[in-house]
């Protein structure tokens, strides 16, 4: 879900696994559905069920294919996590709920979370709820700020690129204006930007912890210090 996203989540999975020579490489199953309806638009003007019909044929086809795993490098479309999850045998790895516990794991029940994500995830609550049942305190961006994030995503979606100075700009304003001790990068297309060491530091990216737990969940070793 999202073309880019999409390949660039499979090269960090190349990147990442623990791998001398192709045949110690995960098989992977690529499904570029790129016709899907926007994750966005269809949670704002209530359409679920004209996504979810679209997106249970490709369900029905990884199942048939017979993978082990299913991973969806779309923050937002976790908002159906558990209608996807019903519609297949096969387990789909939990992207926010994978984050989450990882950003539990470094910073401890209480910390303050920033994010950075489409309109569709914030207002889906779907990161609230995780938020809440891990002892996370989420801190979300007033609308102006809210309205840069949007403009970026949507740049990356239609140029392949953005200004990641203005990504950093909104990394130091969480962590610095809002007191953040981190921010989740909750869209895959923040993903496909390079940040300076500076505000990657204070990152927690979502996509990076699903490429590790797939990795992980395929019988695999993630390739460390990258």
């Amino acid at each position: 879900m999202g073309p880019k996203a999409t390949a660039v989540f499979f090269d960090k999975v190349i990147e990442r696994t623990a791998a001398d020579r192709d045949q110690e490489h995960l098989d992977m199953i690529i499904l570029n559905h790129a016709t899907l309806p926007d994750r966005t638009e269809v949670i704002l003007n209530n359409r679920d069920e004209e996504f979810l019909q679209e997106v249970r044929r490709d369900l029905e086809l990884l199942e048939h294919a017979g993978v082990g795993n299913i991973v969806i490098p779309c923050n937002t479309s976790h908002y159906f996590y558990h209608e996807m999850q019903a519609m297949t045998r096969v387990p789909i790895i939990n992207m926010v709920e994978e984050t989450l516990l990882e950003i539990r794991h470094l910073y401890g029940e209480n910390s303050r979370i920033g994010i950075m994500a489409t309109n569709g995830t914030v207002r889906s609550g779907v990161y609230d709820k995780g938020c809440a049942a891990n002892g996370l305190n989420l801190v979300k961006p007033d609308e102006a700020v809210q309205k840069r994030i949007m403009d970026i995503i949507y740049q990356v979606k239609s140029k392949l690129d953005a200004d990641v100075q203005e990504v950093e700009a909104i990394v130091r304003h969480f962590v610095h204006e809002l007191e953040c001790d981190c921010v989740i990068l909750a869209c895959t297309e923040l993903s496909c930007l390079t940040l300076g060491d500076e505000a990657a530091a204070y990152c927690v990216d979502a996509m990076d912890v699903l490429v590790r737990r797939a990795i992980e969940r395929s019988g695999k070793s993630v390739r460390e210090g990258r």
